[in-house]
């Protein structure tokens, strides 16, 4: 069912109110995603593991009990990078990708929004009436 022009006239002006008011918060809600956190923890978990892998490389000349912590250490954070690659998914690692190319552009989450609502507007008006 969609909005009727009153509430999305009030939706429209809250999000200007938001935007207006705490500016840092509205930024903060357009760039965050269901996927931003799972998304954080796989380029530390990567991270890690280069470390690990680097680490092992150095000090297996050193000391065999090193290079196994490091070994270890990229054991774990390649299992927490399947984990936090399961949880974002395909559908994720897309969003992650649009959001970043979206931040680049400069567009709001107002913008985007916006034409989503138009979208829908179109959608509906051509299925009642097709």
């Amino acid at each position: 069912m969609p909005l009727s022009e009153d509430e999305e006239r009030i939706l429209l002006e809250i999000e200007e109110n938001l935007y207006e008011s705490d500016p840092e918060l509205a930024r903060e809600v357009s760039e965050t995603t269901v996927y931003t956190k799972s998304f954080k923890n796989l380029k530390w978990s990567l991270l890690v593991f280069l470390l690990g892998v680097v680490s092992m490389l150095l000090t297996l000349s050193i000391s065999f009990l090193v290079a196994f912590g490091a070994f270890l250490l990229m054991l774990f954070s390649a299992l927490a990078i399947e984990r936090n690659a399961r949880n974002l998914g395909r559908t994720g690692i897309q969003q992650a990708a649009q959001s970043s190319m979206w931040a680049e552009k400069g567009i709001k989450l107002g913008d985007s929004s916006q034409k989503f609502r138009d979208l829908m507007k179109d959608r509906f008006r051509r299925d009642n009436h097709g």
